[in-house]
């Protein structure tokens, strides 16, 4: 059978499996990443594991996300993390330094590796030609502890990018295209694997921006050959040394094609409050624009921002709009501010922000009420910026520099011809952000008091009775379940404050529903638990006492974190089923652990009477790891 690209790296990596859609496989680990909303408590559990040396090549904890240092908080959870990364010489990314995914890709991305990290943006790195894959924080700091990765073996699809792009359709563009054609959850259980001439119309920087935004399809990651484009960018990274070539076989065998014919894509934003909900700009039209955010792990990269500089040079932003930037990596600010950019965008009246990840999670920068607000991120979920009634818009960096200076939405095409950067000799790579060290086990951690102990699901019941206290419909996000802004994020590392708030985008009073039950169960439409990889979207419902979630289907990471806690998700059998369950209702599964083994789960519903099917689509070492009370339970009988 001739391979796909995907396919041969995978096969390559296996220590356990058969690779065959659906079947679990383990693979090895080459490079881990954390970053501090998640990594305080990747670190926590790779600390309670007791292991004594990590088994990668390479790990990285960066700070990128809280770095708004408004209490102790963030700053506690910083040291806490460079204290981790020094017992067991993990590299170390200060803040400033930037943006995980952007500095992953220009210091250590490698063709034909495999990377896992605590962030679902995590497959940037598929730009580059490798596995790269976001996953639970557990999954994380098991990879470190044992080396592997265990996941669902996912179909293989195909994105043939055929013909030649028009004028100002960027990468951004391109995706959010093919997000319109294939919706948030075109990509579940599946790598989408870019081919054919298109991918030559585009740079690593620009092939990263559409495996970035892969997530939004919900793919378990998203990857593009490793070529002679790919070794001019690592030439230019000064790392030449770590280029392979790599191709899918000229005639490879996918599950699915899907063909897509660049002439067709045009300048286009997503509209709020989902990154599937595109039109293009002509169709929008020139609605009033209050807010303009340039940078992210999308639209970081030093042609984003030069292009940018190009459009405002000898500008002036709109006094309507408040324009601010953050570039991906401090490497880029600094080639900014050498080459004169910097001053162009500043002279022009952009407001500069830290190389990080900054408003795009939520981190300060929030609209006014109302507003609307052109970023160039990768989700618009609804507040998720901070203001809760303001319109969110998905665009290109082009898209958002015109907008800026005109005060309205406005297609870059009437800008006349369109900007070419090229890129540079040789990118910068300053060493002064990191702190490198061999491992040193004597060094004391650093826990402040804000960094509390993480909850722990229990050795399953073989019974469970329990109320129904939400349910919920499709597409809900772990930004729904676990909120996430300016004002949560210091309690990261903090599940009983957290606790506050889980669901409050939903319902007003769920922790109070949780308490009053003891144990509950949630009910759940599709895609139930889209976007982040954060854990704290099973932990904090743990916490509160939620046992399962029932639901027509789940996310990829979220599911894994469900099991990862010792929660249970099950699918129902007929969707039908769903309509018949009220909020309040008292659901019972006997022999539970016989149940799950067998996949087919009976759920008595004792307030209708009725009796209805659900399925468990877990591996049997994922049953095991429900029966042992979540992975970090079941993983401490087996890491040395």
């Amino acid at each position: 059978m001739q391979k796909s690209l995907a396919l041969k790296i995978i096969e390559s990596r296996l220590v356990e499996g058969n690779p065959k859609k659906g079947q679990e496989i383990a693979l090895k680990v080459n490079q881990t990443l954390t970053q501090d909303s998640t990594g305080t408590m990747v670190y926590l559990q790779l600390e309670a594991m007791g292991v004594n040396k990590i088994q990668t090549d390479l790990s990285v904890a960066y700070i990128d996300h809280n770095m708004l240092q408004a209490g102790f908080e963030n700053a506690d959870d910083h040291a806490f993390i460079q204290s981790v990364a020094a017992k067991y010489g993990i590299l170390f990314s200060k803040p400033g330094n930037g943006i995980c995914h952007q500095l992953h890709l220009e210091r250590f991305a490698k063709p034909g590796d495999v990377l896992i990290g605590s962030d679902s943006h995590t497959p940037t790195g598929g730009g580059m030609g490798m596995i790269s894959i976001g996953a639970g924080g557990l999954d994380v700091a098991i990879g470190m502890a044992k080396g592997t990765y265990h996941l669902k073996m996912p179909k293989i699809i195909n994105i043939c990018l055929e013909g030649k792009r028009n004028p100002w359709v960027s990468a951004k563009d391109i995706i959010l295209h093919i997000l319109e054609k294939l919706t948030v959850k075109g990509g579940v259980n599946a790598i989408m694997e870019y081919s054919g001439p298109g991918t030559k119309e585009l740079s690593v920087p620009e092939r990263a921006t559409i495996t970035n935004m892969g997530a939004e399809l919900g793919a378990t990651t998203s990857i593009f050959p490793s070529d002679e484009i790919t070794l001019g960018f690592l030439k230019r990274q000064g790392r030449e040394e770590d280029y392979r070539p790599l191709a899918a076989d000229s005639d490879a065998s996918y599950d699915e094609i899907v063909n897509i014919d660049l002439q067709e894509v045009v300048p286009s934003a997503a509209l709020p409050h989902s990154p599937d909900n595109v039109a293009s700009l002509d169709k929008i039209g020139s609605i009033p624009v209050d807010q303009v955010a340039i940078g992210s792990c999308t639209n970081g990269s030093y042609a984003d921002f030069m292009k940018v500089a190009a459009i405002l040079k000898g500008k002036k932003v709109d006094p309507g709009v408040s324009l601010v930037i953050s570039p991906g990596s401090s490497n880029i600010l600094k080639m900014l501010a050498e080459n004169g950019a910097l001053g162009d965008m500043i002279g022009a009246g952009a407001r500069l922000l830290e190389a990080g990840c900054g408003p795009c999670i939520g981190m300060g920068q929030a609209p006014k009420s109302g507003a609307v607000s052109l970023r160039t991120f990768n989700r618009n979920f609804k507040g998720r910026c901070g203001t809760t009634d303001a319109g969110v818009y998905l665009v290109s960096p082009e898209t958002a520099a015109v907008s800026a200076v005109t005060g309205k939405l406005t297609n870059p095409n009437t800008l006349g011809p369109e900007i070419k950067v090229e890129e540079p000799d040789e990118y910068e790579n300053a060493e002064g952000y990191w702190l490198k060290s061999k491992p040193k086990p004597e060094t004391t951690i650093e826990m402040g008091p804000n960094i509390k102990p993480f909850p722990q699901g229990s050795t399953l019941e073989d019974a469970l009775k329990a109320p129904v206290i939400l349910q919920t419909g499709d597409n809900i996000t772990t930004d729904d379940i676990m909120p996430s802004n300016a004002t949560l994020l210091p309690y990261r590392s903090n599940i009983p404050e957290l606790s506050k708030h889980c669901f409050s985008t939903i319902v007003s009073d769920f922790r109070e529903r949780a308490e009053k039950a003891g144990k509950s169960i949630v009910i759940g439409g599709h895609n139930y638990g889209q976007g982040s990889s954060r854990e704290h979207a099973a932990l904090v419902p743990l916490y509160l006492g939620v046992r399962a979630v029932i639901a027509k289907s789940f996310a990829r990471i979220h599911q894994s974190n469900l099991v990862n806690a010792g929660i249970i998700p099950l699918t129902f059998t007929k969707e039908k089923d769903y309509e018949a369950i009220n909020e309040g209702d008292q659901l019972e599964i006997a022999g539970l652990q016989q149940q799950l083994k067998a996949g087919t789960v009976i759920v008595t519903n004792r307030t209708s009477g009725e009796k209805f099917a659900t399925e468990f689509s877990g591996s049997s070492r994922e049953v095991a790891m429900l029966l042992a009370g979540g992975a970090l339970n079941y993983a401490a009988k087996g890491v040395s």
